[in-house]
This record gives structure tokens, sequence and C-alpha cells, in this order.
């Protein structure tokens, strides 16, 4: 499958320990082969094969609550 470029927002997404938690249970998951937050945007950049829904139930799973899933996109996406 095609790794695809994503972003997460997540609206409980408050300090510098809770975006490398998130990236640390991101990058855990089989099919997830980059993260990155950013949490004064509120965001996670991902590099998955995951689906939204299997992303979601990560992101769940580690304890916050996906606002949103969406492509990334840009010229340097």
């Amino acid at each position: 499958m095609l790794s695809m470029k994503k972003v997460i927002e997540l609206a409980d997404l408050c300090c510098k320990t809770c975006a490398e938690r998130i990236e640390r249970k991101l990058l855990l998951a089989e099919g997830v082969s980059g993260a990155r937050a950013n949490f004064k945007k509120k965001i996670v950049n991902v590099e998955t094969t995951l689906s939204d829904e299997a992303l979601a139930v990560v992101v769940r799973d580690a304890g916050f609550v996906p606002a949103s899933i969406r492509p990334r996109k840009g010229v340097f996406a």
C-alpha cells in the first residue's frame, strides 16, 4: 500500500510532553513510518499506510481525541 502524508488535528494537544507521547504512540503503530507533533498548532503530521479510521483508533488509544484527519497538502507535502 502507498504511504500517504496526513495531518491529524488534536484539540487536546496542550504541551510538549503530550506531543512527544502522541509521536511515540503513532511511531509504535504498524503502518506509521513518521510522526511529528506541533503542540502550538495542535497538529500531528504523519506518514502512514493506515486508513483514517485506523489512525483515529491509535490516537484515541493514546488518550487523545482526533478533531480531524486530512491529507497533507502543499508544495512540500
